[in-house]
């Protein structure tokens, strides 16, 4: 019978491989070609003997705490309105992943240009040597889906453990596709982001919010293909100090899907989409833009799913407390999202002993 191969590092959650790719932790389907026509199935008797990997934990964007945003060998994405920092958060997380000794990959399709690129990457304090290094760094503006199909399957073979792809919204286009089709979108992660996510690398989607209100209000557009293929985080950022040359700014993340839980595990519990910390830019310091990524506080909570006061009240006179959503809903005539957020409001302040 084939042994059952996992993709290396599996179980080893802070290690590094040889060609300096962050460990994975999903096992892989036997070599096919065997005589023996199971072999295109994973070895579950294998996996239950004792060889089942951890479930997987992110690896990538190390909060102070210890506890990191993004996961490896997956797809994850970053999305918010323009300049709230999202391209800061991953230039910061290519950057330690070069610090770490790790390889950085960026596809540069938004066309920021190598300079500026660079230039924000020495301020984030990428070491230069490492940047100099193509076995370590690289950078690309691939013109057309021909040149792009290059890159991806030399990545194939070179295993960066870090691919920012700057951005998904000049990403469909170049494949002719439609932001608002889930098909069109899958071919684009098929070709694309898939592939990298396989290679190994921590894949970080940088995305734009379009303005309808359903895409504010649930991620950018073509969402459901888009968080299908979401097999990591997906990080909705938002300002929350702007981001101004030789000031700094920072940045609220808050958790729009998290697949493995294991972010979420870290994370206040109660919003629909939780805080998953801030992201500051501190002011330089001998040269080097000073950033760090920092937890939620204790009880940190999504001030857009807060509730009003009054709406937390009102429930708080309900007698006797209501025992659901739907029971506090009928009592109240209210819409279900109301009755959610005050419901969830008032449960965490009665926990903690302090009723609205």
């Amino acid at each position: 019978m084939t042994e059952l191969r996992a993709v290396p590092g599996s179980g080893n959650r802070s290690g590094t491989e040889h060609n300096g790719a962050v460990p994975g932790s999903q096992p892989t389907m036997r070599e096919p070609g065997t005589a023996d026509e199971t072999s295109i199935y994973v070895d579950v008797s294998a996996l239950l003997d004792g060889t089942v990997p951890d479930p997987p934990e992110p690896q990538l964007g190390r909060r102070t705490d210890g506890h990191a945003l993004f996961y490896a060998g997956q797809v994850n994405w970053i999305f918010g309105d323009p300049e709230v920092g999202k391209s800061w958060l991953c230039l910061a997380c290519v950057t330690e992943a070069l610090q770490a000794g790790r390889k950085a990959l960026i596809i540069d399709l938004d066309h920021n240009g190598a300079p500026a690129t660079v230039r924000r990457l020495l301020d984030l304090g990428a070491p230069a040597h490492a940047l100099r290094d193509l076995d370590r760094f690289r950078y690309t503006e691939p013109e057309d889906r021909a040149e792009l199909r290059r890159v991806i399957d030399d990545s194939m073979q070179w295993r960066p453990a870090v691919a920012l792809v700057d951005s998904v919204g000049e990403l469909l286009p170049m494949y002719g596709a439609s932001s608002n089709s889930s098909d069109d979108f899958t071919l684009a992660h098929t070709n694309v982001l898939k592939p990298l996510a396989k290679a190994g690398a921590a894949v970080l989607a940088n995305d734009h919010l379009a303005k309808s209100a359903d895409s504010r209000a649930a991620g950018p557009g073509g969402t459901a293909a888009k968080r299908r293929a979401i097999g990591g985080v997906s990080l909705r950022v938002k300002i929350k100090q702007p981001f101004t040359p030789g000031h700094g700014g920072a940045a609220t993340l808050l958790i729009n899907k998290d697949r493995h839980g294991g972010l979420r595990a870290h994370c206040p519990v109660g919003d629909r989409e939780p805080v998953a910390g801030t992201f500051k830019l501190l002011a330089f310091t001998d040269g080097v833009l000073e950033w760090a990524i920092y937890p939620p506080a204790d009880g940190e909570r999504n001030e857009d799913e807060a509730a009003p006061t009054a709406d937390v009240n009102a429930i708080a006179e309900l007698d006797p407390p209501p025992e659901t959503v739907e029971d506090a809903r009928k009592r109240l005539a209210w819409q279900k999202q109301r009755t959610v957020n005050a419901m969830r409001t008032w449960r965490t302040t009665t926990e903690k002993g302090n009723p609205a």
